[in-house]
Parts: structure tokens; sequence; C-alpha cells
């Protein structure tokens, strides 16, 4: 067994328990010996009378004096590790499905942890808080139920907003234009589309007057041109003029030459999340390929794997935000919006 005698030291560790904190990570473990159950900082568990606590440096020196191990701190398995993966996609399943939001607190207590323990693990999984994931969900229900043809108010009330000035004040951003404007297909926006043709097979450039919004690639130009209509069905969607060519040919001309720089602009629309993914994969260079523990590491998130995940799969304009460099952790290729195949295709072309 090995703890510091340092009566000092241990009342900094108790009060460590006692106000739910977790500093240091994983640095001390505590058994309460009415119990014989130990914990890690941070348990949801009712805190334990002094006397009847002894603290260990890890895990092992804990079971070797005969202490089981807590079954909701679960302190025998890493930080980070399956059963906390499995506590914040419970905490998601509810935040998806609840109108109102649940308190912090209470997400914490059915997760049995403390409030903060829950939220800095959630943010460190997710990649970001319980409020703003139940947000973004909240602002899909609302864009579901205005695709699917509700009234504006009703959309809005049943989504689980209270206020009209609320979702119009919280979600212009978010829906990159107001509900209204949504439901009404991006009736003031204006998108000007164009068609070639590449080693991948149809290639669709659309773009907005902020810059490229989506580059679609498929097998028809019907196909193609779907995606994007089916994201803005009554928005002004016109074929664009002869200038409009040359931007169509940049585009394929890269795509045909991955080394050739790309310096025209985008109109990326996303999360603040996904849009440091997807800056993040603009810096792999053609020809390499990295993973996606690797960019949730670049971006300071490196429990937030499956979510950057995600931001790739959520990437509209192919090729020029390189998603398609992102292979799995044994260096195998992974899913691609625009098929396998393709991916394989363009990461042969870049190695040339």
């Amino acid at each position: 067994m090995k703890f510091d005698s340092s009566a000092a030291f241990n009342e900094k560790r108790y009060e460590a328990i006692r106000s739910r904190e977790v500093a240091g990570g994983d640095a001390f473990f505590y058994a309460v010996v009415t119990t014989g159950v130990y914990c890690r900082p941070g348990c949801g568990s009712r805190t334990p009378n002094r006397e009847n606590v002894l603290f260990f440096d890890t895990p092992q020196h804990a079971e070797q004096q005969g202490y089981r191990p807590c079954r909701k701190c679960r302190p025998e398995l890493k930080r980070g590790s399956e059963v906390h993966e499995k506590i914040i996609v419970k905490a998601c399943r509810r935040l998806e499905q609840d109108e109102a939001y649940p308190m912090l607190e209470t997400l914490a207590r059915e997760a049995g942890l403390s409030p903060t323990y829950f939220h800095r693990l959630f943010k460190k999984i997710v990649g970001i808080t319980p409020r703003q994931y139940y947000l973004k969900q909240r602002t899909d229900r609302l864009r579901r139920k205005l695709v699917d043809g509700d009234d504006v108010g009703t959309a809005i009330y049943s989504a689980g907003f209270s206020s009209l000035s609320g979702a119009y004040n919280q979600n212009e951003d978010r829906l990159a234009m107001t509900p209204k404007k949504f439901q009404q297909g991006g009736d003031d926006e204006q998108i000007w589309y164009g068609f070639s043709s590449c080693y991948l097979g149809i290639v669709l450039v659309a773009a907005t007057d902020r810059g490229i919004c989506a580059v679609e690639l498929g097998d028809s130009e019907e196909q193609v041109y779907s995606h994007l209509h089916n994201q803005f069905p009554k928005a002004e969607i016109k074929p664009g003029d002869p200038d409009f060519e040359q931007l169509i040919k940049a585009v394929v001309d890269h795509i045909d030459n991955p080394s050739q720089k790309f310096d025209l602009p985008l109109d990326i629309q996303g999360t603040s999340f996904q849009q440091k993914v997807w800056k993040a994969l603009c810096t792999i260079k053609p020809g390499n390929t990295s993973t996606y523990s690797v960019i949730a590491e670049k971006i300071g998130k490196p429990a937030a794997v499956r979510a950057v995940a995600g931001a790739c799969a959520a990437n509209k304009i192919a090729v020029l935000i390189p998603c398609h460099r992102i292979l799995t952790k044994d260096k195998k290729i992974s899913g691609y919006r625009w098929g396998r195949g393709r991916k394989r295709l363009i990461l042969k072309k870049e190695k040339q």
C-alpha cells in the first residue's frame, strides 16, 4: 500500500472529495472503510465521513487492500474509456429527446457524477458543452419540422422554444437564415451552379455571392443537383453565367491537379466545432493522410474523435475541404460521403 501520511495533504484530498472537484486527473483514489468500496474524486455517491476514508495512489493499491471498485464512477477504468463514453451517449440521447433543457445537476445525478466533472467529461468527449449540444439538437428539430411543412409558429413551439423571438434570435446563425426564410427554402438566397466532369465522375459546383458553398460528386447531373435542391428547395438556384464557368474550371483543375494551390473563397457554413475540424483538415498536404484522433488532438479535443468523424461526414465541399485524407487508426479507407471508391481514387491521384 502506498499513500501519503501527511495529514495536511490528506485533508486537501478530502476537501476535493467533499467539493466533488477533479483536479489533476486520477491523482488519487479513496476507499470508504464502512462500505468496502473505493472511488475517484468527483464520484456522485454520498460524501463519506472523514474518519472512514483511506487514500490510495492507484486502483491496484486499493484492491490489494480488499476494496472493490465503485459501480458509479468505475475508478478501475481509465478516464475517457468505454464506460465514460456510454455515460455521455446516454446523456446525449436525453438531450436529443427532451423539449426543455434538463438542468446540468439532473444530467450529472443520472450519470452518477458531480456537475463539474460531468460537464468537463461531456465537453471532452463530445467537443461542446451539454447546453450547446441541446441547442444544436433543438435547432435540428426545428429544421425538420419546417421541412415537413409545419407552420412557423407550431414548428418553433413544438421544437422546444418558449417564444417566437427566442427562435429567431438564436437560430439565424445556425440555420444560415431566419426560421421563416429556412421554411421558404432559402427564398432570399441566390445560389449559382454548374456542372463539369473529371476522373471522379460528374462534378457540381455551387456558390453564393460569398463563395463556394458546395462541391458535389456523383454519377449524373440529376443526382448531384438533387442534393443541392433538397437542401434549399425554394432558393433561387440558377445556372451560372459564362464567368461562373471559370470558377468551375478552377475547381476541376484542382481536383485533377491536387498539388495546385486553390485560393478562391469558400462559403463555409457549420458549427464552430465543425469549422475547427475543417480548418485542421486543410492543413493536411496532398499525398499525406491523417486520422480522426490526430485531428481531435490538433484542435485541442483529444476525446472528441467521434465528433470529428461527424464533422468530416457533414462536409459539403468535396476535395477542397479534404476530408478524404482521413483514414482509420489502422490506415484503412473509412467512410466517405461521395463513396469509398472515389476516396480511394483521390488518394491514389494525390500520391502520384
